[in-house]
């Protein structure tokens, strides 16, 4: 398919580093063309035709690395072999930071500039889950294999290309499996990359799932809570009477609800709340001695996920203080209000050159770009006007989080293809004597 692309593509000529980023937006054509003009160069060629070649490799370490459980805050294990397979390819240097980051440095020839390509090592799979993978047919089946080891096993397969082809490039790349992308996780690994004294990173893409034309530019905000209601506890019989624990947080649900509900029908952006998870108490005949909640909201806007923020925050006061009053006998409740995840929202406009080089490369290829919004590792870069976005690592998946996701290469070359070539096109094409 892309040799039959190679011949329909006017030659044209290239002039110092290729495709740095434009100083202003272009026309639709105009992308497009430098685009085509960057998969002419000789080195370029090579390594597109490289990722058809060894597309069996890129399978091979999807293989591997799938069954190398990777649960939340226990991912070292998987680092430890993505880190050796990065160092087997070749990188200038490359290392295991502070929270479990594997990173590897591909020098350009001196720019300064710094572009980040990461997939994410984490599952949300616990540890006693079954990663071995099942085949029926041409369909791959195991916990994490699309979501997100794809997107580590492409990562792979374009420093693989990119070094086999000799192509130089004008910035450095850092290649970069990262930690805590999921649930808990609460974007830790990439927070920790952008955080104050962090290695420098101008661009960044994350790798994530198998979309071979998505392009993820605007970042979903989250807040999420653990809200943990405590009281002495005691006999439901003999200690009737007693502030319950549960009884709060149920009526802080429904206060929760009657505030949110109105003003997320009515908010200026898309917002959503949930209470995921409850637990506490001890037996059906025990007041218990703590009640305990997780709560997920989202918006597309700062000022409306703190708003929503605000009315559970009233709502969980509120009920705390009416349980308190109705009690006839023992201590007061108290409640801890504890946040267990905080994603940034933002976006990188659509017209962006940085977005609309990635569509470029899209329509290049042949598929018609899709632009979003999702919460993923792009989150927190973009919300520090750091240019990002999160496309797919090719192939089809489905079934993310469950324990039947499964992926099939169905044009998964072309998935790597596109994310070798939006990573050029930021970093430019380095000359060679």
């Amino acid at each position: 398919m892309m040799k039959r692309l190679f011949t329909q593509v006017s030659a044209l000529a290239l002039v110092g580093g290729m495709l740095a980023v434009p100083l202003a937006a272009q026309t639709t054509a105009e992308y497009d063309r430098q685009i085509e003009q960057l998969m002419n160069h000789p080195a370029v060629r090579t390594a597109l035709d490289h990722i058809v070649e060894t597309d069996d490799q890129t399978m091979d370490d999807l293989m591997t690395l799938t069954q190398i459980p990777a649960p939340p805050f226990m991912e070292d294990e998987r680092g430890e072999a993505f880190l050796q397979m990065m160092i087997d390819l070749g990188v200038d240097s490359a290392w295991t930071d502070e929270v479990g980051n594997v990173i590897g440095l591909r020098r350009g020839s001196g720019t300064g500039q710094v572009l980040a390509i990461a997939g994410h090592l984490d599952t949300v799979f616990p540890p006693e889950t079954d990663v071995t993978i099942r085949m029926s047919g041409d369909t791959l089946f195991a916990p994490g294999i699309a979501d997100d080891t794809r997107g580590l096993a492409t990562v792979l397969a374009v420093l693989r290309a990119m070094n086999d082809a000799n192509v130089r490039t004008e910035a450095d790349i850092l290649f970069i499996g990262n930690v805590g992308e999921e649930g808990l996780g609460d974007l830790r690994g990439v927070k920790h990359l952008f955080r104050d004294g962090g290695p420098r990173i101008d661009h960044f893409i994350s790798v994530d799932g198998t979309s071979s034309n998505g392009i993820t530019h605007m970042g979903l905000g989250s807040h999420r809570y653990r809200v943990t209601f405590k009281g002495p506890g005691g006999h439901s019989w003999g200690a009737f009477g007693l502030a319950n624990p549960a009884h709060a947080m149920g009526q802080a649900i429904g206060y929760f609800q009657d505030g949110a509900a109105p003003y997320t029908a009515t908010a200026p952006f898309r917002t959503s709340y949930n209470v995921g998870r409850m637990g506490g108490g001890t037996s059906v005949n025990s007041v218990p001695f703590e009640s305990w909640m997780e709560i997920d909201m989202r918006s597309e806007g700062d000022a409306t996920l703190d708003a929503v923020d605000a009315i559970l925050q009233g709502a969980v006061q509120r009920a705390l203080a009416e349980e308190n009053v109705r009690r006839t006998r023992g201590e007061a409740l108290t409640v801890d209000v504890d946040m267990i995840g905080d994603r940034p929202s933002g976006a990188v406009a659509e017209d962006h050159p940085y977005v609309q080089q990635a569509a470029a490369v899209t329509r290049v290829l042949g598929m018609e770009p899709s632009f979003g919004r999702s919460s993923t590792d792009s989150n927190i870069p973009i919300s520090m006007d750091v240019p990002a976005v999160t496309i797919g690592g090719g192939g089809q998946g489905f079934g993310a989080h469950s324990l039947d996701e499964w992926f099939r290469n169905e044009n998964g070359a072309v998935g790597v293809q596109r994310v070798m070539l939006i990573v050029l096109a930021q970093v430019g094409v380095a000359q060679t004597s």
